[in-house]
């Protein structure tokens, strides 16, 4: 008679293992970073309408609806051109470390948001939104490698993650000033607001060191010329993947700043529409801000369980077909339905927000294709070049925008930037279940 072989019992799961003070406290304040970057990045969004409203006279251009759709989208394209440049930020991280560079970014774009408050003209505003984007491009490589480096390898991706909801919630911090502060005491006040918070993260970066990862190979960096990492991203090893990612970040911003950023523009839109003008028209474009981020920040949370089950490329691609399919939708369909359509145009914004989450991707899928001696340079670069084909789009909607005199079809349009993104995702690395490179 056969005998059964006893049943064996697998392992049970490693507990995560804990977090020591310097773990979180870099955590702590790349996060804080990353939210002060979502809401710098979003205050000109909500208070784009009233600023150029008061500008464009004063710069000499009438205020008009398609004026100011077209000189917003060149400001927005400026900024990206200097969220561009920020790769710059890249072989400095490299070089110096990542927490050094992490805070002068913070710095440098909290100064020229701040500065912001006191323009006159159009033009002056533009410059400064391309120098704070310069800093805003460089936060997120430098707190998202410092993450990826520090934190245990059990709880990296947890820690993505996480990551990356500040950015969401600087969103939703954004629309609760703009709800409370903005509508009330006007958009220079929220320049302000935004700038003013980054002087909190100097007590958070108190006694932060550098990821032991980089300490490892810092004899070897600092011997490098400056240009040297961005050499090694272009060698035959890693040439394909890291023009693939640029591009398939290119998607991403276009579905970022060519779409999501005209949410509060178009509840504006609408709520004028159906006869909510001042500060009503800014709080509803406030409470469609805040929708967003809420489903964003979820879809952050998801994120890492998504890119275990489907792997990077499959979370990534879910989160295209959403950005596709919702775009389209919400701007090619819903906003034209006239008085009725806000309504369905929330409705819309929670599907648009979790498909937003395709950022958090990077946050985890990035570091673990490079070694740790180019790692902020290939995050740069990914996130940052991919800025200037973004700014190119952009101007583009906005082109359109002043043609068409509405923005609903010439923003609908870039979902086919998503549908481009999906035929490209399967020639992407697959790094599901691969350590850290060092």
């Amino acid at each position: 008679m056969p005998t059964l072989a006893p049943e064996v019992n697998p392992p049970a799961p490693a507990p995560p293992t804990s977090l020591t003070r310097n773990q979180i406290r870099g955590f702590w304040a790349s996060w804080g970073g990353w939210t002060l970057d979502g809401m710098d990045s979003v205050v000109y969004a909500l208070v784009l309408v009233p600023a150029l409203r008061e500008l464009l006279p004063h710069s000499g251009i009438a205020a008009t609806k398609g004026n100011i759709g077209y000189y917003g989208s060149l400001s927005f394209a400026l900024f990206l051109i200097g969220w561009g440049l920020a790769f710059l930020w890249g072989p400095i991280g490299d070089r110096f470390g990542r927490v050094r560079t992490l805070m002068l970014t913070i710095v440098w774009y909290s100064l020229f948001t701040f500065l912001s408050a006191f323009v006159h003209t159009v033009w002056q505003l533009a410059i400064l939104r391309l120098l704070a984007g310069i800093g805003i491009g460089g936060e997120w490589a430098m707190g998202g490698t410092f993450v990826a480096e520090e934190w245990p390898e059990n709880r990296r991706r947890m820690g993505a993650g996480f990551m990356h909801t500040g950015y969401y919630v600087g969103f939703f911090l954004a629309a609760l000033a703009n709800y409370y502060i903005g509508s009330h005491y006007g958009w220079r006040t929220m320049f302000v607001v935004a700038g003013l918070p980054a002087l909190l993260l100097a007590w958070v970066r108190h006694g932060v060191t550098e990821p032991e990862a980089w300490k490892k190979k810092e004899n070897v960096v600092r011997s490098w010329a400056v240009w040297r990492p961005f050499a090694a991203l272009f060698s035959d090893a890693l040439r394909r993947r890291t023009i693939i990612n640029a591009l398939l970040m290119l998607a991403s911003i276009c579905g970022l700043w060519a779409g999501t950023v005209y949410v509060p523009a178009a509840i504006t839109a609408l709520a004028e529409a159906g006869g909510r003008v001042g500060p009503q028209a800014a709080q509803l474009a406030s409470w469609g801000t805040m929708l967003v981020s809420l489903a964003t920040i979820l879809g952050c949370l998801a994120m890492p369980s998504l890119a275990e089950r489907l792997g990077r490329r499959g979370a990534l691609a879910l989160f295209f077909v959403l950005m596709m399919v919702f775009i389209a939708l919400t701007f090619g369909k819903i906003f034209y339905l006239g008085p009725t359509a806000l309504p369905w145009f929330f409705v819309c914004l929670f599907f648009l927000g979790l498909g937003g989450a395709n950022f958090a991707v990077y946050t985890l899928w990035l570091p673990e294709q490079y070694p740790t001696e180019c790692r902020a340079s290939a995050f740069a670069f990914a996130t940052s070049f991919a800025r200037f084909g973004g700014a190119g789009i952009t101007f583009l909607v906005g082109s359109g925008v002043r043609h068409f005199g509405s923005l609903g079809t010439p923003v609908a349009l870039t979902s086919i930037a998503f549908a481009l993104g999906l035929i490209l995702i399967p020639f992407a690395a697959e790094t599901r279940g691969q350590r850290l490179p060092t």
